[in-house]
């Protein structure tokens, strides 16, 4: 039985959730991105609130949220500001690897830490030479009896600059790509972790956005989340959980825009009469309504099935693609209805349009995700109907009278699709000329 519901519980949280991006976020949210900073105390406030960390199982002292938690409630974040949202995410996607992992005396270490004494963790991945190719990093882990030693550079790291734990993947190998790669929990104060300048971005500029630089970072045996060989099945598991709330932003700025533009058009008049009343705004409008429903759809399976224990690699990667680039779309459409004002920034649409442009960016781009669907649809996914030469079209005779005549069988050209009826395949196809071999009996 489907059920699109949400509990009493969620409905409580995505309440929560909207008060605080409405009353916290919403009022700062310009300031901040023209700044570019990340202000830690709107972080604290929420750490306060109770509204990150939610994910950490109830064993380890947290709150064992799921998914549909996260997704639902970043939405609300990502409608007051997609940039603050992301700083607000981090913690989640930087905590995955270690709840991912099987260091259970790693996990009793710094989850506690991070429950009880505000601390933030980031995920680095990405690399200034690679973004969504994983398996081609060239930081690098050398083995130094029980421990490692790391040296290179990681990039793109949202609240690197802020951050005071890393979950950071490295390589034993770069030429063994998928297989030398093992991920590592990394304190910033440790000797020879330094952080780089705040990157200048378009768009989500409340975002901190960081390089980290790690020169002869020695990290304990302990202190190892996934070995060599593990750590991109590590990291694909990760975007596999958070994927779903790359979908979430980009609802919840879609959402916004959507609603910017309705309360525009319903307002502004233009040739004697309000834009709402013009059927091309109303088709703007509803294409944008459409949109952001579906995406939310696609969010909450994908959300749902990893609640479910079950593998949403594939949910995920179409939520992310569709959701994330419907996102761009409604912003810009948006921006349109608004005309000369959307373009300027008393209003609100041009810095959701700027936030809007990375969703379809970070954690793995639109075209990796086509590739990975792809790649399903094309490889595993098992189709209902037969293969194109065994398909039964039988346009000349009554499949009833065939079955009757046990003298008589159909037989389909592989090449052109005709049907010959008779005994056996004909000598030669009479439309595309093959030769008896191209036929199949059917």
């Amino acid at each position: 039985m489907l059920d699109f519901s949400l509990t009493p519980e969620q409905l409580e949280l995505q309440q929560k959730a909207r008060e605080f991006a409405k009353n916290e976020i919403l009022p700062i949210a310009w300031y901040y991105d023209e700044i570019s900073e990340t202000p830690l105390q709107l972080l604290k406030k929420a750490y306060n609130a109770g509204l990150i960390n939610g994910d950490i199982p109830k064993q380890y002292g947290g709150q064992g949220w799921g998914l549909i938690e996260s997704v639902v409630m970043t939405e609300e974040f990502a409608a007051a500001c997609p940039g603050l949202a992301t700083s607000l995410f981090d913690n989640s996607l930087g905590l995955e690897p270690l709840l991912l992992s099987n260091n259970e005396s790693l996990k009793e270490k710094y989850l506690p830490r991070i429950l009880n004494d505000f601390k933030l963790i980031c995920f680095a991945t990405s690399e200034p030479t690679m973004g969504s190719d994983v398996a081609g990093m060239r930081c690098r882990a050398e083995r130094d009896g029980d421990d490692y030693i790391l040296n290179g550079t990681k990039y793109w790291i949202t609240n690197g600059g802020i951050s005071d734990y890393m979950s950071i993947f490295a390589t034993v190998d770069p030429d063994a790509q998928h297989d030398g790669i093992c991920a590592f929990l990394v304190e910033r104060d440790w000797e020879g972790v330094s952080v780089g300048r705040q990157i200048p971005k378009l768009g989500q500029r409340g975002s901190n956005t960081t390089g980290i630089n790690l020169k002869d970072v020695r990290v304990p045996k302990e202190n190892m989340m996934a070995p060599p060989g593990e750590g991109f099945i590590l990291a694909m598991k990760t975007f596999a959980r958070t994927r779903p709330a790359i979908g979430a932003f980009a609802i919840g700025t879609a959402r916004s825009a959507m609603e910017f533009a309705i309360d525009y058009a319903k307002k502004r008049r233009a040739f004697g009469t309000k834009v709402a009343n013009f059927q091309a705004i109303q088709h703007k409008i509803a294409e944008m309504y459409q949109k952001v429903e579906t995406s939310r759809l696609l969010v909450w399976k994908s959300a749902w099935e990893a609640d479910q224990g079950l593998d949403p690699t594939i949910s995920a990667s179409i939520a992310k693609f569709y959701s994330t680039e419907s996102a761009l779309e409604v912003a810009n459409e948006a921006l349109q209805t608004f005309a000369g004002y959307g373009y300027t920034k008393m209003f609100p649409i041009e810095k959701l349009l700027r936030d809007a442009r990375l969703f379809s960016i970070y954690e793995g781009t639109s075209e990796v995700q086509r590739y990975i669907v792809s790649g399903y649809a094309m490889n595993v996914y098992q189709p209902v109907m037969p293969p194109l030469e065994e398909l039964p079209i039988h346009r000349d005779m009554d499949p009833a009278d065939l079955e009757n005549d046990e003298n008589l069988s159909a037989w389909r050209c592989r090449i052109c699709g005709y049907v010959h009826y008779g005994e056996e395949a004909p000598a030669e196809c009479p439309y595309c000329f093959f030769p008896k071999s191209a036929f199949s009996e059917i």
